[in-house]
């Protein structure tokens, strides 16, 4: 970290908290180009998030950090106070955003456990010139500067000069329950007080060298005194904005400097209260405004302690199983253990979707920071674009989101580059100047679809095929190729129609990066079109991807499960429905429609006595690129299935297609899950 400091507990909060405000400060930003300024609110609010990060970061000495919040922060500073009328709102959006993109890579470096060293001369000159220009601009105001941050110190002497100006205040804090580290964000709040105050002293004082401190402001609160010549009123509302997970506030006006003051020298200091008493509720009530917060219901938890908590719950889930589903117990009377049984399956159901509905959150952070894509190519690519936003409430496991965030901004960009046609196209195609592109989101069962939906120029289905056969990918004559299938080349790797190579598109790479990922979570893209209409790319992902619902199969003595969201429909085969092609490949025939079939038993060498299509049962499948029919030797049912990893050392041993985990059935046997599209590559 820079000048090689190190705290860890305190890094994880600062790069946490930091992306929050980030996130927060993109959002106010894009929605004030959108109404083109920056208004009271937002100019308040963006001072008040720059002011935190300048004060974390110094905290955390991310020197470059601090430097662009505190030339940003002064900037709104002089907006506000000096109530600007004349402000290039352009090109305070475009710095404001390069600002953020410098704090955002500083963060990434700083979460990968490198050195926060990025140059940020360039961008601070560039802001100190903009802010001249404001100045340069704005001549009937009077420049207003901040005041100089003092030094830190436990306890800094006052300047006998002002003491008789000042007036002494105590503030007793306490923060949130379960928000940990109560001791840093204490050191924070004092680490910012220290601009506009003096005369600081606090309890406890070795807040970051015990963190025995944390426990002891969780029960006590958090004492701090100082001296200062604002109004109360401004005092207290600066608290309550830099007070992170606040919970209580009491601030309360203290004797100690004042008029009547006649001291001098060393001995004026024994009237500055180090650390005072805690005034009684009954005393100054006329002076005390307490902020008892309502009693927060949220706290924060780590992922890792949720993880382990759904594995608990899956092999629960598989316990419970084994037994009431005990075959020891098959043709015995026992109606009380049958009752009990059932209680114990509802109550482990219950259990089971309380704790997945913890770790559900909803796609609204993941599609807010599109705007910001479809922000940066339409400025680049000279594009009118609206995106939409629809759905943004819907539900998904937080590490689905991870797995999703790339795939729809690689969509968003296509869409955008490759479907949005330029103003003058589209008004020639009898269009409106402006594009759109919806983003959505809707839940269907236990899946989640998100649409990705552009009214441009659509997928030209005779280009599509020329590429292709270029790259030798069609595998079926082209006639017996359905529209699905021919614009399910664009997902393959390396595949591109552009003939150029451009900042966001071009190189035939995005697409396949939207397949591994959607593939990873077991999900599947779906791509409908309309030339000169536009084009649907819709994906299915699982609401989660810690327990399932599977079709289990059986081959020779092994078990198989194949998620129900792969699953199109399964039968009994009749014999003249079975065709051979040149090759001798087995196909079925399916309404009129030609499969390929794999054997199950053949293409994962298990032996079994049941090699006659017609005795076994065709399960039929559905990936992005393929559909397949998949043979085995019987159904043996559905069930609710919790997805284990393979075991490393079978994965060392050598990479077997399409299994994506495994799981434990009800009888204490194990069952790997099938993964489609590992299939059909």
């Amino acid at each position: 970290m820079a000048n090689g400091y190190s705290f860890e507990p305190m890094l994880e909060m600062y790069i946490f908290e930091t992306g929050q405000l980030l996130e927060q400060l993109e959002q106010i930003i894009l929605t004030s180009e959108t109404s083109r300024c920056f208004d009271v609110t937002a100019v308040n609010e963006i001072f008040r998030i720059m002011h935190t990060i300048k004060g974390s970061s110094a905290m955390m000495l991310v020197d470059q950090v601090c430097s662009i919040a505190h030339l940003m922060e002064d900037v709104f500073f002089y907006i506000r106070e000096n109530k600007v009328t004349v402000l290039d709102c352009n090109t305070l959006t475009d710095i404001m955003l390069e600002s953020l993109d410098f704090i955002k890579a500083e963060l990434e470096k700083l979460k990968t456990g490198q050195t926060a060293d990025g140059n940020a001369e360039e961008l601070n000159a560039k802001i100190k010139s903009f802010l001249a220009k404001v100045e340069q601009d704005n001549p009937a105001v009077s420049s207003l500067k901040k005041p100089a941050p003092k030094q830190q110190q436990y306890y800094i002497m006052p300047n006998r000069a002002t003491v008789e100006e000042k007036q002494c205040y105590q503030a007793v804090i306490h923060f949130t329950e379960g928000c940990e580290m109560e001791n840093v964000r204490a050191f924070t709040l004092v680490h910012s007080l220290q601009d506009i105050v003096g005369d600081i002293s606090y309890s406890p004082q070795d807040i970051l060298d015990d963190d025995d401190t944390a426990v002891f402001i969780q029960e006590n609160g958090f004492t701090v005194s100082f001296s200062s010549e604002k109004p109360y009123e401004e005092l207290h509302e600066f608290l309550l904005e830099n007070a992170i997970f606040l919970k209580e506030l009491n601030l309360t006006k203290i004797e100690g400097l004042g008029s009547n003051d006649s001291s001098s020298g060393v001995e004026g200091i024994s009237n500055i209260p180090k650390i005072p008493n805690i005034q009684s509720k009954d005393e100054n009530k006329s002076e005390e405004v307490g902020v008892q917060g309502t009693n927060q219901n949220i706290i924060s938890v780590s992922v890792a302690k949720l993880d382990r908590l759904m594995d608990l719950v899956g092999e629960l889930v598989i316990s419970e199983s084994m037994v009431t589903q005990n075959p020891d117990l098959a043709g015995m009377n026992i109606d009380n253990f049958k009752k009990a049984a059932r209680q114990l399956r509802k109550i482990t159901g219950e259990l089971q979707d309380t704790v997945m509905s913890i770790r559900m959150v909803p796609l609204s952070l993941t599609f807010h920071k599109m705007h910001r894509i479809v922000r940066d190519m339409r400025k680049k690519l000279g594009k009118e674009v609206e995106l939409e936003i629809i759905g943004e409430a819907t539900e998904v496991d937080k590490n689905v989101i991870e797995n999703i965030s790339d795939p729809i901004m690689h969509l968003l960009r296509n869409a955008i580059d490759h479907g949005i046609e330029l103003p003058e196209e589209r008004i020639n195609s009898g269009k409106p100047s402006q594009g759109k592109v919806t983003l959505e989101a809707l839940s269907a069962g236990s899946e989640v679809l998100v649409i990705i939906r552009d009214n441009g120029r659509g997928l030209d289905k005779e280009k599509i095929l020329k590429r292709a056969k270029e790259k030798n990918l069609l595998m079926r004559p082209e006639n017996e190729l359905s529209d699905k299938e021919i614009y399910s080349y664009i997902l393959y790797p390396g595949f591109s129609t552009k003939e150029s190579v451009t900042e966001f598109s071009g190189r035939g790479v995005g697409m396949d990066v939207v397949t591994k990922n959607i593939n990873a979570i077991g999900g599947t893209v779906i791509i409908d079109s309309i030339l000169g209409s536009g084009t649907t790319i819709t994906l299915k992902i699982p609401l989660t991807l810690a327990i399932v619902a599977g079709m289990t199969i059986g081959v020779g003595s092994a078990r198989y499960t194949i998620p129900i969201t792969s699953i199109r429909e399964s039968f009994r085969p009749q014999a003249k429905d079975i065709i051979c092609d040149l090759n001798g490949n087995e196909m079925l025939m399916v309404r009129g429609q030609c499969y390929p079939i794999v054997r199950l038993h053949e293409f994962y060498k298990v032996k079994t006595t049941v090699n006659d299509l017609s005795d076994g049962i065709i399960v039929i499948v559905e990936t992005e690129k393929r559909t397949l029919c998949l043979f085995a030797d019987e159904l043996i049912g559905e069930h609710q299935v919790v997805v284990k990893a393979l075991p490393v050392f079978i994965k060392r041993i050598r990479p077997i297609p399409g299994i994506a985990g495994c799981t434990l059935l009800g009888d204490g046997g194990i069952s790997l899950i099938l993964d489609a599209a590992g299939i059909a590559v």
